[in-house]
């Protein structure tokens, strides 16, 4: 094994690998890592990973070897592995597969190679409710509708199955991409859509058909989730989180293929129609009248011969959604994602139910080729006022309230005055976004500017986000209904104001919103951060996922602003 006291890792027995910052090999090995660890901790000169059994079932399912991981490892380590990690990693590595879901003779089974681990899990609480009669040493038949509970089973007792059962074919629907889209632009399938596709599809092999594409917002998730469409040729149900996302996927669909307008329908609150290619919002899916009734549109899964579902920003889909889905397992299945972080902890059960990772690109390999926009990040850190009640509201606050008085600061409002200042060019698209209403509506008042929340209505959402797009409005203040699936090409300058306490996925959505290519300066990604507060402890933690992308966080004190201010006050005069 190599190592270097001059390299930047030190990887320890309990999995964990400390990372220096200031080392000169630091972004090399962080890409290194980056497909088989998991970010725990990003403190300014020492980042913490994990080795998590989930993070390497997906870099294995992915096509990385135990062998590749250690190499990882070795290459940019200070001293020798530690003798348990190579094993360690060889043994979780080595369990993804080891038991597969087969169909032989048209019935489905488990089976495994290894006799005595095939008995073990039979015995496993959890696991032998859903097997049905042995069939010999190596394999148990299984029951078509167990085939989701079984694999999240399996996961759970640290054995997540390879699902090689194969798919119902569904009803075809022939699907052509056009070289010229309906609104006049050339349109080409970018190689690194295309690869995505393919790892997906696998050919049609049953190693394909269900799994997990990563890549950051502005990357065209949409257009690999449309040329998937194509290479598959069947009816398709698209799940998606809003009647926005729902409207761009139709644009989009209805541009770039040969699809008439006939063979896509919209099923949302407004409108139900079902047709080959049919577009819901969780939301409906999700609806009940009841808390505890059913779910009454949980049938919109088995009202077409659905070839293909896909389920966008996959990292948000719904807890009741998971359960439909472990019962449709013979769909196929593709999750689009610009981060396989969720907050709920319920990963492997993407991983179980949806697919593992199949595909993934860092967001900076995405940049550095022209494809996503150059970002700057900029942490601004700024006091509660001493006068008035602020610091003492704070300090004498009851703990869960703590991080909203930090979150609704009213100095953040004097901040993003002047950001509005001075990002008051002519090519300027300014999104304001925050968490809290009562704020949102002070800014968009203050600054007379338009505001969109859950509550506005979606003609007038649709138009706003149109004059946004056309330049007519160049600034505009968003609830978290901006935090996913909008199509702002143009958002080149960020202000966060507050957010979901500790979400990284959140973190993501939003700096993905200013990620379109454009010409120009950098896009700028701003968070107001109040400091000494819990809200500065949950910023780090909302970073994690982006660091571990290759964005960095430039860290500034609201009189750093000031003086930028000032600063470009005198270069215009």
């Amino acid at each position: 094994m190599q190592y270097n006291p001059a390299n930047p890792l030190i990887v320890q027995g309990d999995r964990t690998v400390l990372l220096e910052v200031d080392n000169p090999l630091y972004p090399q090995a962080r890409d290194a890592l980056a497909p088989f660890a998991e970010l725990e901790k990003s403190p300014e000169h020492i980042h913490t990973y994990r080795l998590s059994p989930l993070s390497l079932w997906n870099a294995a399912a992915a096509g990385m070897t135990a062998d590749a991981m250690i190499d990882a490892l070795a290459t940019f380590s200070k001293f020798p592995l530690p003798t348990n990690v190579p094993t360690d990693l060889r043994e979780l590595v080595s369990r993804y597969g080891r038991v597969q879901l087969r169909r032989v003779d048209g019935m489905l089974r488990l089976i495994s190679s290894d006799g005595h681990l095939l008995e073990e899990l039979a015995r496993r609480k959890g696991v032998r409710d859903f097997l049905g009669d042995r069939i010999d040493e190596t394999s148990f038949a299984i029951n078509d509708a167990f085939r989701g509970m079984l694999k999240q089973a399996l996961i759970a007792v640290g054995y997540p199955a390879e699902d090689l059962a194969g798919y119902t074919e569904g009803a075809a629907l022939a699907i052509g991409l056009r070289e010229v889209s309906v609104s006049g632009h050339p349109f080409r399938v970018r190689d690194y859509q295309r690869l995505a596709v393919e790892a997906f599809h696998a050919g049609g092999d049953v190693r394909g058909g269900s799994g997990v594409i990563v890549l950051p917002c502005g990357a065209g998730k949409t257009i690999v989730g449309i040329a998937a469409m194509a290479a598959i040729g069947k009816n398709t149900l698209v799940l998606t989180t809003s009647t926005t996302s729902v409207e761009q996927w139709r644009r989009e669909i209805l541009d770039k293929t040969d699809l008439d307008d006939s063979l896509v329908s919209l099923y949302t609150g407004e409108s139900k129609a079902i047709s080959p290619v049919t577009l819901a919002t969780y939301q409906i899916v999700t609806y009940r009248p009841k808390k505890d009734g059913d779910f009454p549109h949980f049938t919109l899964f088995n009202e077409r011969d659905w070839g293909l579902i896909i389920y966008d920003e996959v990292h948000l889909l719904p807890a009741p959604v998971f359960r439909v889905t472990a019962d449709i397992q013979a769909r196929r299945r593709l999750g689009l994602t610009a981060t396989l972080v969720r907050e709920d902890g319920r990963e492997e059960d993407v991983f179980s139910l949806i697919g593992p990772k199949k595909y993934d690109v860092p967001w900076r390999v995405l940049e550095q080729k022209g494809w996503i926009a150059e970002a700057l990040c900029h942490e601004v850190r700024l006091a509660l006022p001493s006068t008035g009640s602020g610091r003492m509201d704070y300090a004498v606050a009851e703990w869960r309230d703590k991080f909203r008085i930090a979150s609704e600061n009213p100095v953040k409002e004097d901040v993003v005055a002047q950001l509005l200042g001075l990002h008051d060019g002519p090519e300027d698209r300014i999104i304001v976004i925050g968490q809290y209403l009562r704020q949102l509506r002070s800014i968009a008042e203050r600054f007379n500017l338009p505001l969109i929340t859950g509550q506005t209505g979606n003609s007038e959402r649709e138009d706003l986000y149109g004059r946004f797009r056309d330049g007519e409005i160049r600034k505009l203040v968003l609830s978290k209904v901006g935090n996913f699936a909008i199509d702002l090409p143009d958002a080149n300058v960020m202000i966060q104001i507050s957010g979901t306490f500790g979400s990284r996925q959140e973190e993501a959505q939003r700096l993905g919103r200013i990620l379109r290519p454009k010409e120009g300066e950098p896009a700028r990604f701003y968070t107001l951060v109040t400091r000494d507060t819990r809200e500065m402890d949950f910023a780090h933690h909302r970073q994690l996922f982006l660091t571990e992308q290759g964005y960095s966080y430039e860290i500034l004190d609201e009189s750093d602003i000031t003086k930028w201010v000032e600063d470009a006050a005198k270069m215009s005069q």
